[in-house]
C-alpha cells in the first residue's frame, strides 16, 4: 500500500471525483471550516467557490500562492509554475485521460479495440505456448 500524507494547505492541488467538474484540478486558496476550502481552477475551467473535502482527491502538486489569491494571479502563478504539464505528466491523470478517449468510442470503434486485442492475445498465447514447449 502506499503511503499518503497530503495534507490540505494553501496552494494544494486537487482533483475533483464529483460533480460536473469531475476529473478537473483545482488549487485550495483557503479553508472556510473543517469541511469546506475556497478552491480555484483558471486553467482547467473550475470556477472559483466553496468545494466541500469530500469531492476533492489531494494531489502531492503545490502551487506558490498567496493565501485568497485572486483569479488572474492564480492563472499566472500556475502557468509560471507549468503546474498542468506535471498534472498531465502523473498517471493518474494519464488515466482519467484513457478513460474519457474510451467513453468516447463510437460503436465501431469499440469493435475495432476488440479485433486488436484477440489479435494481441493470440500473439501472446503463442509466444507464452512456444516458451512453455522449450521448458
Amino acid at each position: 500500500m502506499v503511503k499518503r500524507c497530503h495534507f490540505i494547505e494553501i496552494g494544494t492541488v486537487c482533483c475533483i471525483n464529483y460533480g460536473p467538474n469531475a476529473g478537473k484540478i483545482c488549487v485550495v486558496l483557503d479553508v472556510m471550516d473543517s469541511n469546506k476550502v475556497l478552491a480555484d481552477g483558471p486553467t482547467s475551467g473550475v470556477e472559483r467557490g466553496l468545494v466541500s473535502l469530500r469531492h476533492l482527491s489531494i494531489t502531492p502538486i503545490k502551487v506558490q500562492v498567496p493565501r485568497g489569491a485572486k483569479t488572474a494571479t492564480l492563472d499566472k502563478l500556475m502557468k509560471k509554475q507549468e503546474i498542468d504539464t506535471k498534472w498531465s505528466q502523473t498517471s493518474w491523470a494519464k488515466k482519467l485521460a484513457k478513460q474519457a478517449t474510451r467513453a468516447n468510442l463510437s460503436d465501431f470503434d469499440r469493435f475495432k479495440v476488440m479485433c486488436l486485442r484477440k489479435k494481441r492475445s493470440t500473439v501472446v498465447g503463442k509466444a507464452l505456448a512456444k516458451l512453455k514447449k522449450a521448458k
